[in-house]
């Protein structure tokens, strides 16, 4: 085609261009081609040659005539497109199957879109299958939503399965609120599960390492429980929503303020129904991710008095202090004895001093002659007289012994 476009624009060959002769020339010189015999490189060698062998090629595709560089350039530019094509063919024929199967099940899925989620990095497998499922099941989510999420860091797989098990159940479930709950980092799947399907939570949970709740009643006798709790996942507030280990703490203190208010443990015995009802009317469920059906009592037993513990504990801590208190006493005795004694100590010392100062009055009552001889004799014979009395009758301090 390009031999006969020539031909019929030049009727006689002629003779090579000088100016391609010149950019030959000036082609070796740029490549560092010199036909002086020295040392040359091998890159230096071949690109000329095969710049040669191209032109005598397109001279051939030309019938014979020297190709123009309007020629080499259109040319290459066919080649480029080739390749482009082939490439761009390459491409199709991989997704052809995936588009064929999208068509056939009614979830069409275009040429182009497929081929341009290779240039995301996209699986266009991913985008189909989770695109086909969620048209048989009666949702229809466009492509670039499936891409999107992917290239968000999303499982698409999870949500679109979801989105139908949710539907089958007839729960109401947007594909904003689905995506935005496995964006989140939530089970998606397992939550619609969990509303179709309740689950039972023990209370205390496993993880706490507690086997029962423990509470004391009003007469002192502690109770232990252990409760189970049935809830349902509630979709609407599963973003933003407290997860499970707030509900065990809820329920956990609802079941101890309860048994807290009952006077005896007799009556907690009797109905341990009245604590599940109780701890379910306080609506524990608020601002949580669940929707709690029933609270069910699964075991409760007797535990120690922990109020005789207490009074008794109480008791030994009054011995204590009242033992303190009476040694306390016994101390301060023992002190003002010991200080009494020194004040009769005291007192004696001072009748001895004054016992030696009689003489000393008597003999300077006779110098003085206000004692006459006759009443000193009379008050010796007094003072003998006394003596001989208590020497007959005894002395006060040997009876006192």
């Amino acid at each position: 085609m390009g031999g006969s476009h020539f031909g019929s624009r030049r009727s006689a060959p002629r003779p090579p261009c000088k100016g391609l002769t010149d950019l030959s020339d000036s082609s070796e010189e740029s490549f560092g081609y010199d036909s002086r015999p020295r040392r040359r490189n091998t890159l230096m060698l071949t690109m000329p040659s095969t710049t040669t062998e191209f032109s005598s090629t397109l001279a051939q595709a030309t019938g014979g005539a020297a190709p123009t560089p309007g020629d080499i350039v259109l040319w290459a530019v066919l080649v480029i497109l080739a390749i482009f094509g082939l490439i761009l063919l390459f491409m199709v024929l991989q997704v052809l199957k995936l588009f064929v199967q999208a068509l056939l099940s009614d979830a069409r899925v275009s040429l182009l879109d497929l081929v341009m989620m290779r240039f995301r990095k996209v699986p266009p497998e991913l985008i189909v299958i989770n695109r086909i499922s969620a048209k048989k099941a009666g949702r229809d989510i466009a492509t670039n939503m499936l891409e999107a999420h992917f290239l968000a860091g999303g499982n698409v797989t999870r949500v679109v399965r979801s989105m139908i098990a949710a539907d089958k159940a007839q729960i109401d479930l947007t594909w904003d609120r689905a995506t935005a709950i496995d964006l989140a980092g939530r089970d998606i799947q397992e939550a619609v599960k969990t509303s179709v399907d309740p689950k039972v939570i023990d209370c205390p949970s496993v993880q706490s390492g507690r086997m029962t709740i423990d509470a004391v009643a009003k007469d002192g006798i502690q109770l232990k429980a252990r409760a189970r709790v049935t809830v349902r996942t509630n979709i609407a507030r599963l973003v933003g929503g407290a997860t499970e280990e707030t509900i065990i703490a809820r329920v956990g203190e609802g079941i101890i303020s309860t048994i807290g208010a009952a006077d005896d443990h007799k009556s907690v015995l009797e109905n341990p129904d009245r604590i599940s009802k109780t701890v379910l009317a306080k609506g524990l469920d608020s601002g949580t991710a669940f929707e709690i059906l029933s609270i069910d009592i699964a075991d409760i037993d007797v535990g120690e008095n922990i109020g005789a513990n207490l009074q008794t504990a109480q008791a030994e801590a009054d011995t204590k202090r009242f033992q303190a208190q009476a040694e306390q006493r016994r101390a301060l005795a023992i002190a003002l004895a010991a200080e009494h004694d020194a004040d009769a100590a005291k007192n004696r010392a001072l009748v001895v001093l004054a016992d030696s100062e009689v003489p000393k009055a008597v003999a300077e009552s006779l110098r003085t002659g206000k004692l006459g001889l006759m009443d000193y004799y009379r008050m010796q014979n007094l003072q003998a007289d006394t003596g001989m009395r208590s020497a007959i009758g005894g002395h006060p301090a040997d009876k006192q012994s």
